[in-house]
């Protein structure tokens, strides 16, 4: 870092800015002039919300999205179809999915996929407690499977396939407008609604 001209707490914020995902140390260096140049009322409202970040968020305890309760706005929604779920990678790709307006049913959050050169094997993964959903529920329909279109999202993706078929549940995948390699998350909301719509069985 060449904030040597600095004061300590200025370095000591930018420091810890430039640590967060696509912020360089200039992005972090105009995050914290602004949040300096701000008044006092703002830096105490952006600390008491990440503050509040780290105290109340939490998994839902039947997908593992987050959450600040302990079950989720979509899974407590009696409107939802509950017997379709989605299973996506992470929590930034239901939000994408829900922001397609294309579906209606409940998620199911992998928070990761099978990686074995990255030591992430089915155990590190949510997978045991989507099982127990599909084992505990006969009024499952349906699973898509929404993993991105990446090597090791095609692999986890057909390991689901491969252990949820032989319980009796259609499983689909969604289809690949979506392009390979890409992240589910930057995906615009049309290319992603069409995905889910053309989904097909796996």
């Amino acid at each position: 870092m060449r904030q040597s001209g600095f004061p300590e707490p200025i370095i000591n914020l930018i420091n810890l800015l430039s640590r967060l995902p696509g912020v360089g140390e200039k992005n972090a260096t105009r995050l914290t002039i602004h949040i300096l140049k701000n008044s006092n009322e703002y830096s105490e409202s952006l600390s008491t919300a990440i503050r509040e970040l780290k105290t109340r968020v939490k998994l839902c305890s039947e997908c593992f999205s987050l959450s600040a309760g302990n079950i989720c706005a979509i899974c407590s929604d009696s409107h939802r179809n509950k017997g379709i779920i989605c299973v996506v990678e992470e929590p930034v790709d239901l939000i994408a999915i829900e922001n397609s307006n294309e579906f209606s049913g409940v998620y199911h959050v992998l928070h990761g996929v099978i990686s074995p050169i990255d030591g992430i094997g089915p155990d590190e993964l949510k997978i045991n407690e989507l099982l127990l959903r599909l084992n505990n529920r006969d009024t499952i329909e349906e699973v898509i499977l929404a993993t991105n279109p990446s090597v090791e999202g095609e692999a986890t993706a057909l390991y689901l396939s491969n252990i949820i078929k032989p319980l009796g549940i259609r499983t689909s995948r969604i289809a690949h407008g979506v392009p390979m390699g890409g992240d589910i998350e930057y995906i615009d909301e049309l290319t992603l609604g069409k995905a889910i719509k053309d989904r097909r069985e796996f």
